[in-house]
């Protein structure tokens, strides 16, 4: 089974910045695709990025690009979301994904096969 683990969530204030990682086990490709996901109270999650792992292409929603990039450390199995100048409509709980083989790049959370546990991102 695939396992998520999220970590690097907290408070900060406006126009500060954030690394989020996600340490991934159980996945068997050479190359997998990887997201990010967020949900803010009273609000539908959403896709902010995603990544190939093995070519490092990335995907971002419009609302994150040029404030937030994904990375990945193929070697540990991790994938990073850097969040910088955050505002505070980017609070919420930020989830790891995993997405399902030929959805890449769909920002729809029902593609998505394994979810980590989330974390946590407040901004104010």
């Amino acid at each position: 089974d695939v396992q998520l683990v999220e970590s690097g969530g907290g408070s900060v204030q406006p126009g500060g910045s954030l690394r989020l990682s996600c340490a991934a086990s159980g996945l068997t490709d050479s190359s997998y695709c990887m997201g990010w996901f967020r949900q803010a109270p009273g609000k539908e999650r959403e896709g902010v990025a995603v990544i190939i792992t093995g070519s490092g292409s990335t995907s971002y929603a419009d609302s994150v690009k040029g404030r937030f990039t994904i990375s990945r450390d193929g070697g540990k199995n991790t994938v990073y979301l850097q969040m910088n100048s955050l505002k505070p409509e980017d609070t919420g709980m930020y989830y790891c994904a995993a997405m399902k083989q030929g959805y890449c790049f769909s920002a729809n959370p029902r593609d998505v096969a394994s979810w980590g546990q989330g974390t946590q991102v407040t901004v104010s």
